[in-house]
């Protein structure tokens, strides 16, 4: 599973819109790896460019952001993205995420 994680600092996580880059990880259910990170093209003095953003995300299958407007909740949802809103370092998110799929797959 592809997972793409926005952020703007390579630290936190950032909303959806205004990341100006996702840390991409593979996760196997086991390990989670490192893939890339993908730069956005987004201009930070402009509003709504979600869709510039989601068009960077074709090959995942999660994305992990502090926030999401609901027009861009609608365009990840119609691009068959799961949307996961959570606050922290892109380490803690990425954790507490595999936390929640482990358990879920458990029950």
């Amino acid at each position: 599973m592809r997972i793409a994680i926005g952020t703007s600092d390579r630290i936190n996580t950032e909303h959806f819109g205004r990341a100006k880059g996702f840390i991409i990880y593979q996760w196997n259910g086991d390990e989670a790896d490192f893939v890339e990170y993908i730069e956005t093209n987004i201009n930070p003095e402009e509003k709504h460019q979600w869709s510039k953003n989601l068009s960077t995300l074709e090959d995942c299958e999660v994305v992990i952001v502090a926030q999401a407007g609901m027009k861009a909740k609608y365009g990840i949802k119609k691009a068959n993205l799961k949307l996961v809103e959570d606050e922290g370092t892109v380490e803690e998110v990425l954790e507490r995420f595999i936390k929640h799929e482990r358990f879920m797959g458990n029950l």
